[in-house]
């Protein structure tokens, strides 16, 4: 299904919905992000604001970027702060949802929806301090060569998302080329058993 459209749907039961991924996700970004300092974020893929609650308590400044206007609907009414400012965006398309440059850029499983990497990097680049930080949460290749993708039940059975197989190599190669740095490479696992094939993909990158 469309992106747009199925997180619009699924926006009514994502914050109660069993997803192990969401979770782990969540936990990832908490870990890499914790022990550094940033002020002004750009928070792509907010969702209902699981990971923005958390990323206000650090930054003066978020902007909570997400494709599906019900998934910022939630997200609006769960955080109460001048200091967030939800945008409804397509970053597939021309970035003109702000002029304001970031010290610090967050995907949270957001880019096994988008096709082309390089675009969204070199876009990035134009909006990230120099030194300045690129988070990105994804399902981990194993898992989508496995067969999984992001999908959710309604009343008329199984959705799933519109998803693109992405290689580890697909994300750094794409991150060299527009001028950023790899400082990490973390893999997160289901009741952190390592013997399983991991879940998270967490990177961390700097802007050179």
């Amino acid at each position: 299904m469309d992106v747009k459209e199925a997180y619009n749907i699924w926006a009514a039961q994502y914050d109660t919905n069993k997803n192990k991924t969401r979770d782990l996700e969540g936990l990832a970004l908490r870990e890499t992000l914790s022990p550094i300092a940033f002020d002004n974020c750009l928070e792509i893929g907010c969702g209902t604001g699981k990971n923005t609650a958390w990323l206000v308590t650090k930054a003066n400044n978020i902007t909570a970027l997400d494709l599906s206007e019900e998934m910022l609907s939630r997200a609006k009414a769960k955080i109460n702060s001048d200091r967030v400012r939800f945008v409804q965006a397509d970053i597939t398309q021309e970035w003109t949802f702000t002029e304001e440059t970031f010290d610090l850029a967050t995907f949270s499983l957001v880019l096994e929806h988008i096709e082309d990497l390089n675009d969204i990097f070199n876009k990035l680049s134009t909006v990230i301090t120099d030194r300045g930080f690129v988070y990105v949460g994804e399902l981990h290749p194993f898992k989508q060569y496995s067969g999984s993708k992001a999908r959710f039940e309604t009343a008329e059975g199984t959705t799933t998302v519109t998803c693109f197989n992405h290689h580890i190599s697909d994300f750094t190669e794409a991150a060299l080329k527009n001028g950023f740095e790899l400082l990490k490479v973390a893999e997160y696992f289901d009741q952190d058993d390592k013997k399983t094939i991991p879940r998270i993909l967490a990177l961390l990158l700097k802007k050179q």
